[in-house]
């Protein structure tokens, strides 16, 4: 039996909405991303803490004067989540090199990539109770 153009999109229509099931993008791709966007992130912190130490050469109250900026509460959230992108950017390097150096491991991408996920949230989540933990208790 062949099916019409016509009849597949009046099928497609009649069953509404809850047959669409979107696009899914593969776990190399979305692990492709978060590498990128974790990199990014540890290179801003990077050339932020450059500007820090360079500014010990105009003295040490100038450096002192940028202090204030380590304690506030903001900075203090935006340091967990470095520690995040660094544990991440770190545990994908190792999937990536796993893949580069083994080409066998590529058939075990999407294991792989729930591999990193469960490092990450194992080395993440205590680390991030802990931190939260000295934010609170010092404020």
């Amino acid at each position: 039996m062949t099916v019409t153009r016509a009849q597949e999109s009046r099928s497609a229509t009649t069953r509404g909405i809850s047959a669409y099931r979107g696009y899914r993008p593969p776990p190399g791709m979305i692990s492709w991303a978060f590498h990128r966007i974790t990199g990014l992130g540890v290179l801003l912190f990077l050339l932020l803490h450059i500007v820090d130490i360079f500014l010990v050469n105009y003295g040490p109250e100038v450096f002192n004067e940028l202090l204030f900026l380590y304690r506030h509460p903001v900075f203090r959230i935006g340091e967990i989540i470095l520690v995040g992108a660094v544990y991440y950017h770190a545990a994908n390097g190792v999937r990536i090199m796993l893949i580069d150096f083994w080409p066998a491991a590529y058939r075990y991408e999407r294991q792989l990539f729930y591999g990193v996920m469960a490092v990450f949230l194992l080395a993440f989540i205590p680390t991030a109770f802990l931190m939260i933990r000295a934010i609170i208790q010092a404020g």
